[in-house]
């Protein structure tokens, strides 16, 4: 009886070591969906971005000292150059777009869109556009209730409320510098620990035969 009984267990045991690799894999497959998922949504949400993204957005890298910009999928070592300094990723049209896509899937997109919208701002050489343009940047990111709200202080917002009267190329630094420390601190790690960006990073290995062909 204690024999029949020790088999009986034993069967229950190995029934339950099986059906847990099984969940296990089954774990591990849904897992793999989901990256690659995540991945696909990523470079549909990165083709918007690239194809959307005005050809005057040129941003000057401190480290470089010269404008670069970039259209094709950057190479593992150019991608692995975004990771030692913000201002790399912000100076690559991809690494931006990149970027861009990744602050939506967080949705707090209107960090980065706040920054380019005060970048072009310093840009604007007519005092009549540069009004106008103060004013919409006002409306869409810095008044109460804004479609874009961004997270500053009250301070800071008033003294904007008071600089766009009569806007100068100055109007909105103090803001724009907030909103970069925001990213630079915050978002920009997380990016760098992303799915995509890891996928970016890797190295794709070709055999000899196929170098050969």
């Amino acid at each position: 009886m204690p024999g029949a009984l020790f088999l009986a267990l034993q069967h229950d045991s190995g029934r339950m070591e099986r059906g847990g690799r099984r969940r296990s894999e089954a774990e591990e497959a849904e897992k793999g969906r989901m990256k690659r998922t995540i991945i696909k949504d990523w470079k549909t949400r990165l083709s918007y971005f690239l194809q959307n993204s005005s050809n005057s957005t040129k941003i000057k890298s401190k480290k470089v000292g010269k404008q670069r910009t970039y259209f094709n999928r950057p190479s593992p070592e150019e991608a692995q150059l975004w990771s030692e300094a913000f201002d790399e990723l912000l100076a690559n049209k991809y690494g931006l777009a990149a970027f861009r896509a990744f602050l939506k899937s967080e949705f707090c997109e209107e960090n980065i869109e706040f920054w380019l919208a005060c970048e072009d701002f310093k840009k604007t050489k007519s005092p009549q556009k540069l009004t106008s343009k103060a004013k919409k940047i006002y409306n869409d990111f810095i008044e109460k209730e804004a479609p874009k709200e961004i997270n500053i202080d009250f301070q800071t917002k008033n003294m904007i409320a008071q600089n766009i009267q009569e806007a100068t190329h100055t109007c909105f630094s103090a803001a724009q510098k907030r909103v970069y420390s925001l990213m630079e601190s915050n978002s920009y790690p997380r990016f760098l620990e992303s799915e995509f960006y890891q996928e970016l990073c890797k190295k794709t290995h070709i055999t000899r035969t196929a170098q050969g062909t």
